[in-house]
């Protein structure tokens, strides 16, 4: 088998910096009791500043100014690495999240639908950096392997003939063996995996814990290396802390685009689409505000969830200004890919009907965007409704209905001119004694002067002139 290792070396200030709408401004993490506040993580613009990780804050302030502070918060970054697992989910069933800020995947049985590796980690590479975290891949026959080798460097790709020879240059320090071990490895002059191979076991046995020699033994892949398995959770849920106040639905904008794309991630991840969620706008003294939106099908297009929730969202009143901003989303039925002809002859830069109809909906209200379907109704005018939701298409064992014009009047009008030319037999209707529009009406299709095909009707008995109900192509 054949394990990637994604190691994330700067989770934690990554995703802090997906929720800034200026990213490149010098950001630092800080952490510790508030006596003495750390530096925990810090971003390039922060390191060109001098500041890094260990500083105290006091230390960072008399360095430099100017740079945002931000508290560190292992929950969120706890959520992110389970958020970047279910997006690791749609490469592979075998995921991990043992090691902390990596993610263990198996790939042997994933080439042969994503392609040789070098393509499956361009494709990698690519989605990782649209979704904003930095990275480092490493490929070895074994997970351990391919932790320790993401440690060395980016980009190392090893198999089994080769996997001995690597691992002897590694350093003891980057081969996963704890600060403990490593430091007394130092200080007996061990500097490599090969040197440490050198030394009996039986000597390392009597002087380290029994997790060195296990930890040696997965490493070379001659003892076993059970993962525990990532299972995707059923329910998404994602917020943003806005760290100011958003009076204008406008502002909400950039992070609704984050929310929307990480939402998608996580559908392709786990193979699931969705057709309600809601937008939660948090406020400072008074409830949140639910924006509640509902699609007529299934959909997971990062685009055309994006632009949904952004006409949903500016068309909802914000009582109070915003604080922190949230997506849910707990119907994730499976994904139905839509249904295409071999060879598509639409236009590329035609949209499809069903994202139309969505837009519009979205764009004009629910109301202002129905299908139509056929009614149990003889009176032409009663014999159709608008519905949201599409129209089911008729049964093969639909009773046969008598033909009828493709054009109809929305009301009939006096038919113009002389009495015109009866084609067929008359259909009588009469319906409508329970709702108080009773008609009794005798229906023919006629022919005007200039051979045009028209459907018209008079009044049971002969009575009145005609009146004209529609037309026939």
């Amino acid at each position: 088998m054949r394990w990637a290792c994604i190691l994330l070396p700067h989770l934690a200030m990554d995703g802090v910096l997906r929720g800034c709408a200026e990213p490149a401004a010098a950001r630092v993490l800080i952490s510790g009791p508030s006596q003495r506040r750390v530096v925990h993580a810090v971003n390039p613009a922060a390191a060109a500043l001098g500041l890094k990780a260990g500083q105290s804050l006091v230390t960072a302030q008399a360095l430099a100014t100017g740079f945002e502070i931000h508290a560190h918060e292992p929950d969120a970054q706890s959520e992110w690495h389970r958020f970047l697992a279910a997006w690791a989910y749609q490469f592979s069933s075998q995921v991990s999240l043992q090691y902390a800020q990596a993610l263990i995947i198996e790939i042997e049985h994933s080439l042969a639908l994503f392609g040789p590796w070098p393509k499956f980690e361009a494709r990698l590479r690519q989605e990782l950096g649209a979704l904003g975290f930095r990275h480092r891949i490493a490929l070895a026959p074994n997970p351990v392997a391919a932790r320790a080798l993401a440690n060395a460097g980016d980009g190392i790709c090893v198999d089994e003939a080769g996997l001995l020879a690597l691992l002897g240059q590694l350093p003891v320090a980057r081969a996963g063996f704890g600060a403990s071990a490593s430091g007394a490895f130092a200080r007996m002059g061990i500097r490599t995996v090969k040197q440490l191979q050198a030394l009996p076991r039986a000597s390392i046995n009597r002087r380290f814990a029994p997790e060195v020699l296990r930890q040696l033994d997965a490493l070379l892949g001659e003892r076993p290396f059970v993962l525990q398995p990532y299972q995707p959770p059923d329910v998404f849920e994602l917020r943003i802390e806005l760290g100011y106040e958003v009076e204008s639905s406008q502002a909400l904008l950039f992070p609704l685009r984050r929310l929307t794309s990480d939402l998608a991630a996580f559908l392709a991840g786990r193979d699931g689409s969705v057709q309600r969620f809601a937008l939660l706008l948090e406020h400072e003294d008074r409830p949140a505000t639910t924006v509640e939106i509902g699609l007529l099908a299934a959909e997971r297009d990062a685009s055309l969830l994006f632009e949904i929730a952004r006409s949903r969202l500016e068309q909802a009143k914000l009582p109070a200004p915003v604080r922190q901003f949230g997506l849910r989303a707990d119907q994730l039925p499976a994904f139905v890919p839509e249904h295409r002809e071999l060879f598509d002859t639409r236009p590329q830069q035609s949209m499809p009907w069903e994202q139309l109809r969505e837009r519009l909906r979205a764009r004009l209200g629910d109301q202002s965007v129905h299908g139509l379907r056929v009614h149990a109704d003889h009176r032409p005018e009663h014999a159709w409704r608008g519905e949201a939701a599409p129209a089911a298409a008729a049964t093969a064992d639909s009773l046969p209905s008598p033909v009828r014009p493709g054009w109809l009047l929305r009301t009939p009008q006096p038919w113009p001119g002389a009495s015109p030319e009866l084609l067929s037999a008359p259909e009588r209707i009469e319906s409508g004694w329970w709702d108080g529009d009773d008609v009794r009406r005798d229906y023919y299709r006629v022919s005007t002067r200039f051979g045009q095909q028209a459907w018209a009707w008079r009044e049971v008995g002969g009575e009145g002139g005609f009146m004209l109900q529609g037309w026939f192509a």
